[in-house]
């Protein structure tokens, strides 16, 4: 399956105990744009400033257009996070900027829905990712970047197993700021996550 072109290919589910990671839908958009409706100040202060039309359902096809161009093109996987139980949509995690050639690199973000952080399941999907990128996608380098005070986001990469290597100055707008962010990486040979 490795040597078919990766735009043929079928977009990836991966399944863990207590979560499942599949590609955005059109029929997500009512549970997805709720939760983020109900999160909104929970994910703010974390993210790029919301658009005014930010949960529409044009919003949301514009996305999954997006989303699906960078997988036929090879350079990203969007992932929506589902409890495998109750089969609830609590969150995503992107696989973005992917870069072959020399570099063989991709980043990961996430968020979370705001209900349901702190439970270990941002944690699970980065578990299910990990293996993905190196193993599937073979890749030699994971990138994460996380503004210095998102505490939750920086014990979670560290619980991951990532490795602090710097500090980006100004480097991405959030919000309407410029922020700092911390930049983590992991590398293949090295993705062996740490048990709880």
């Amino acid at each position: 399956m490795l040597d078919v072109p990766f735009f043929r290919r079928p977009p990836p589910a991966l399944k863990g105990e207590r979560v499942f990671l599949r590609m955005p839908v059109m029929g997500d958009h009512a549970e997805w744009a709720a939760l983020r409706n109900e999160s909104r100040s929970f994910l703010e202060p974390w993210e790029p400033r919301w658009a005014p039309d930010e949960l529409s359902r044009g919003a949301f096809r514009q996305r999954l257009r997006r989303y699906r161009g960078e997988f036929d093109q090879g350079t990203g996987v969007a992932f929506f996070l589902f409890d495998a139980r109750s089969e609830t949509l609590t969150g995503g995690i992107t696989l973005s900027n992917i870069r072959r050639g020399v570099a063989q690199t991709g980043s990961i973000g996430y968020w979370m829905g705001q209900r349901y952080a702190g439970q270990g399941m941002m944690l699970d999907a980065i578990r299910l990712v990990i293996p993905f990128a190196f193993d599937t996608l073979r890749l030699h380098r994971l990138e994460a970047a996380c503004i210095p005070d998102n505490d939750r986001s920086v014990g979670l990469l560290e619980k991951a197993g990532f490795q602090r290597e710097g500090l980006l100055k100004s480097y991405l707008r959030i919000n309407g700021s410029w922020r700092d962010h911390y930049l983590y990486a992991l590398v293949a040979g090295e993705h062996r996550v740490p048990a709880l």
